[in-house]
């Protein structure tokens, strides 16, 4: 159990870090919105206010302005155009924070002292930090994927998506369903993250009936692929997985480009990201399956079309298709758990109770996906909401297609 809660807390790091740099290598600061929108009719919200924190990373060494962009854009739209929260109009607080321990404290305090109902955080490296000082105020914690341990044990903590042990899992039971005998990772080797990555997926992929292995590449070298090659030649996997950043995505994909060019290939959201895509080619990426929990191509899906239209008309300066839909989505979501909400003023044990009752509420943009924060969703790791994730192809013009939700129950 303290084996599974480590890789877990060490996985979901890493990720973290991932995507922050990937977010923060985009120049791109105009919305691209391309695909079918809604028009946004008036719905105001006229109800008692709730007053929402929201903790975000921006103004340190992982700054990440679009999150908070598309999470003020979700609250405009339910304030103006959503009805609310149950009717509720949304006083949004919002800290930003530089993923360091001084100005998570201080973020933390600061939502204590406004009294928030609740306090939403995209995601961060700091949730130990921060948790801790608002179980302590009896404020609920909600996340969209977890970091530390005690985001995923707490009773105070609410993460809306397995993180990174539900990406490995989405991909043991993908991968048998494709007839995969030996999964290969890929992952640096940074600290112990290779071990936990072994002790985290062998279990579950064993289940699943697929041999495992962990490839481990210095993080310092330009070019791994001699590395990847002996890797390859050695264990001879009949289908791989890259757990990196964006750079480690981009160095490990030309590697396979020439090594194993017709390997099967597994893709976290920051190895089909636009910056790889360029660098790569799509044709490197075409064909693989991708495990996500959003799904930004889905024109069918009714909360894609309204995230879309949402960022246009309220966060025009951000990149709809980047990183942002995170602080939209774990917004958006809380309209959700509404209808246990009481019509007068909130209060954080209102909002507690509420989410412990919700059950299968929609997560916006990843059709298919739903939160149920009754502690089942894995036993072990009581704080997280769901298991399920998104399994999709990726096209021949790098949009994710023909989407199913695996691990849902």
């Amino acid at each position: 159990m303290r084996r599974l809660r480590a890789a877990g807390a060490v996985l979901a790091a890493a990720a973290v870090l991932g995507s922050g740099l990937t977010a923060c290598a985009s120049d791109d600061s105009s919305s691209d919105t391309t695909g079918a929108t809604v028009e946004l009719s008036a719905n105001p919200a006229t109800g008692p206010a709730i007053k929402l924190g929201f903790i975000t990373p921006e103004g340190g060494a992982v700054s990440l302005p679009e999150v908070r962009q598309a999470g003020e854009a979700a609250v405009k739209y339910l304030n103006e155009n959503g009805g609310g929260i149950a009717g509720h109009k949304i006083d949004l607080v919002v800290c930003k924070e530089q993923e360091e321990p001084a100005s998570a404290t201080k973020c933390a305090n600061q939502m204590v002292e406004q009294k928030v109902a609740a306090v939403v955080s995209p995601f961060t490296s700091t949730g130990a930090v921060i948790l801790p000082i608002l179980s302590g105020a009896n404020i609920p914690y909600i996340s969209m994927a977890p970091v530390s341990q005690a985001e995923m044990v707490s009773p105070m903590s609410f993460m809306l998506s397995a993180g990174t042990p539900g990406t490995l899992m989405a991909m043991a039971t993908q991968a048998a369903k494709d007839g995969v005998k030996k999964f290969a990772v890929i992952i640096g080797d940074t600290g112990d993250a290779a071990a936990s990555v072994k002790a985290l997926g062998e279990p579950m992929f064993k289940r699943a009936g697929v041999e495992f292995d962990v490839i481990t590449v210095p993080t310092s070298i330009a070019d791994p692929t001699p590395n990847i090659t002996a890797a390859i030649n050695a264990n001879k996997p009949d289908a791989i997985n890259i757990l990196g950043d964006s750079r480690q995505c981009i160095t490990a994909l030309k590697a396979l480009k020439t090594v194993a060019p017709d390997m099967k290939k597994y893709l976290i959201s920051t190895c089909f990201d636009q910056q790889v895509v360029e660098a790569v080619g799509v044709d490197t990426i075409a064909g693989s399956t991708a495990i996500s929990t959003v799904n930004l191509d889905d024109d069918a899906d009714e909360s894609v079309k309204i995230y879309r239209s949402v960022m246009a008309q309220y966060a025009p300066e951000a990149d709809a298709r980047g990183i942002g839909y995170l602080g939209y989505q774990v917004v958006m979501a809380m309209q959700g758990i509404g209808n246990k909400l009481p019509a007068a003023e909130v209060s954080s044990a209102d909002f507690t109770k509420a989410l412990r009752e919700a059950t299968d509420v929609p997560i916006p943009a990843a059709p298919g996906l739903t939160f149920t924060c009754n502690g089942k969703a894995m036993p072990q790791l009581p704080s997280l909401c769901s298991k399920a994730a998104l399994v999709s192809k990726i096209s021949s013009e790098g949009k994710l297609v023909d989407s199913v939700v695996v691990n849902k129950d």
